[in-house]
């Protein structure tokens, strides 16, 4: 049995994110090929989200400690909790390090025992340098799109507008202050050619109904209902054009950024910040822009308009990488693997090699220079 363990305390949500659909993704592609495999939530009983998962085993456990009962491999999610465990565990870091410094402990502390998973080469180097560990010690198991993504129909645009998406979260990270702002810049302003619409995942958060007043009172901007299923957004993606990335750099990073994936599956093309693992996503048919700016993006915009729909046979080809079958044949393949020595281990390792007293220097044997004077060359001279 593979235990994925969900953040304690917090429900599993639908159509909120890529840490969400990885998780989901991969076990029930596990479960597929006949490998046990299970969503753990804490704390919540049965009203941890499992309703929107029809088809995804779910265990509840009434405490974090007894996660360290369960038999097989112990998977975290996100959250380092410290807890022992029975064999020892594995963490995928979805987010990036913490960078507020009374967090950092936490996540020190939690990654200490645990083989560590990135989503992308920049999370593994990302997390390598937080903790001082090397690079080679932190696994890369990618994310990925599922395949309805690129077997979605996409309609015939018989309007002939460009239909522009930003399918993230309402939250400051995902950049959509950056796509508020490039609706004003005159390119974009002026096109009455572009419709623009954003869903409301991430609205059941504080910051999330704030900004979707914000998106209900702009005139050029809709707001329609977040997609909870994989399907679902699939069909969203594939009545537009563009997918916008805007990601912020100032304070977060973006680790890998499961929706750039999904939507060139889905025959999108895909404007996203030059930044964190963004680059890595590119399956043929992302442009990368200057992060945090408005005018970048409205030119990027305006380049993807420019150049017209993803071709069948770039779609075709996206959607032969990022598929999920690959992403859980490295997942197993990393859990096959020995582990890698996790960085406590290192640390104690160094501090005791560091701690442990010098060698005395050799003492010369008694009889020493006799012997020296035994084997003095012919013709020696003192």
């Amino acid at each position: 049995m593979i235990s994925f363990i969900w953040s304690p305390g917090n429900p599993l949500p639908a159509g909120t994110g890529g840490s969400e659909n990885y998780t989901v993704g991969q076990v029930r592609e596990l479960n597929r090929r006949g490998v046990p495999a299970q969503v753990v939530t804490v704390g919540l009983g049965t009203a941890d989200g499992r309703d929107e998962f029809a088809d995804i085993p779910f265990r509840s456990l009434a405490t974090l400690a007894e996660v360290g009962d369960l038999d097989g491999t112990v998977v975290f999610v996100n959250e380092p909790y410290m807890v022992a465990t029975k064999t020892p565990a594995y963490l995928i870091l979805h987010n990036p390090p913490p960078i507020r410094e009374h967090e950092w402990a936490f996540a020190a502390d939690g990654t200490r025992d645990r083989s560590l998973i990135a989503t992308s080469h920049y999370a593994a180097g990302l997390w390598s340098r937080f903790l001082d560990v090397d690079v080679a010690t932190i696994r890369v198991v990618y994310p990925f799109a599922e395949p309805c993504f690129a077997t979605q129909p996409r309609p015939v645009n018989t309007g002939g507008r460009t239909r522009v998406l930003f399918a993230g979260r309402l939250s400051p990270e995902k950049g959509i202050y950056t796509l508020l702002s490039t609706l004003h810049i005159d390119v974009i302003d002026q096109d009455l050619d572009l419709d623009f619409m954003a869903t409301t995942a991430g609205a059941d958060k504080p910051q999330g109904k704030v900004i979707e007043r914000l998106l209900d009172a702009h005139p050029r901007i809709s707001v329609v209902p977040t997609r909870k299923t994989p399907a679902a957004m699939a069909a969203l993606m594939a009545e537009h054009d563009i997918v916008v990335m805007p990601s912020n750099s100032q304070y977060w990073h973006e680790t890998f950024g499961i929706v750039s994936i999904e939507a060139q599956h889905a025959g999108c093309r895909v404007i996203a910040s030059d930044d964190g693992g963004l680059p890595e996503t590119d399956c043929g048919g992302v442009s990368l822009i200057k992060p945090d700016d408005a005018e970048a993006l409205a030119w990027g915009i305006r380049a993807a308009v420019a150049a017209g729909p993803l071709s069948d046979a770039a779609r075709r080809d996206a959607g032969a990488r990022f598929t999920v079958g690959q992403s859980v044949d490295t997942l197993l393949s990393v859990l096959a693997e020995p582990a890698p020595i996790p960085p406590a281990t290192i640390v104690r390792q160094l501090e005791e090699l560091i701690a442990a007293p010098s060698a005395e220097p050799p003492r010369p044997r008694a009889g020493l220079a006799d012997e020296r004077d035994d084997i003095r060359p012919a013709g020696y001279r003192a």
